[in-house]
């Protein structure tokens, strides 16, 4: 869920970090906490997107106790894509799309759809999201999304959330989000966490490294 914009080119050819795969000056291994959350996050990540020096999605995942990442195109079902049975009835996928056909209800950062993007109810909403185990997310450029959810038929069986962020996303002047909903992927995971109830010292942990990150990286711009 990353934005379809692209990051700025590294000025030199620095040798990257064989874990995280960012370079030396912006590694993000030092940041991992790995924070205890009930839900079960599965990041599907573009096979074109890993080696972006803003992504998100590996920090994301290091930083919650048991969340998987995927890289690929295509999985024949969840279960194949999270590695272990599980039950798809039970899940969500955050996917925005073309965006909601109605109103959201109010105050909803995190909303449940059906296929054709209107949204349910807020009773509706509040059932769903507590009853829910796990959440999966579409990790690469606004196009690569688009790819992912179209190549992976069982996606569209979960339950579709949208979200509604009540603030712009954290990066600012480092990328230019193409509509307002945007957020980073490991954003993106924090707010949808937020809204299932999850302890905010988690989701706040997930924002403080990502804010971390944003951090190094205008330094790394201004000496170089």
């Amino acid at each position: 869920m990353d934005s379809n914009q692209p990051t700025p080119q590294k000025s030199q050819k620095l040798e990257d970090c064989p874990n995280c795969r960012k370079t030396t000056a912006l590694c993000v291994c030092s940041l991992v906490r790995p924070q205890r959350v009930k839900t079960q996050v599965l990041v599907l990540q573009h096979p074109q997107e890993p080696d972006k020096d803003l992504g998100s999605a590996w920090l994301a995942v290091q930083c919650l106790q048991g969340a998987r990442l995927r890289v690929g195109l295509s999985w024949p079902n969840l279960s194949k894509a999270w590695g272990d049975p599980v039950d798809p009835s039970r899940w969500g996928v955050l996917y925005l799309g073309s965006g909601p056909t109605g109103p959201a209800p109010s105050p909803a950062p995190l909303f449940w759809t059906d296929k054709k993007g209107l949204p349910k109810s807020a009773q509706e909403n509040r059932a769903l999201l507590e009853s829910l185990h796990g959440l999966v997310i579409l990790d690469g450029t606004w196009s690569q999304a688009k790819a992912l959810w179209w190549r992976n038929p069982w996606v569209h069986k979960l339950k579709r959330l949208m979200l509604s962020p009540p603030q712009p996303s954290l990066y600012r002047e480092l990328r230019r989000e193409p509509r307002r909903e945007c957020l980073s992927t490991i954003e993106s995971i924090a707010l949808a966490l937020d809204a299932m109830g999850e302890p905010a010292e988690a989701t706040a942990y997930l924002r403080t490294s990502f804010n971390d990150l944003l951090g190094r990286y205008r330094a790394l711009k201004k000496r170089n």
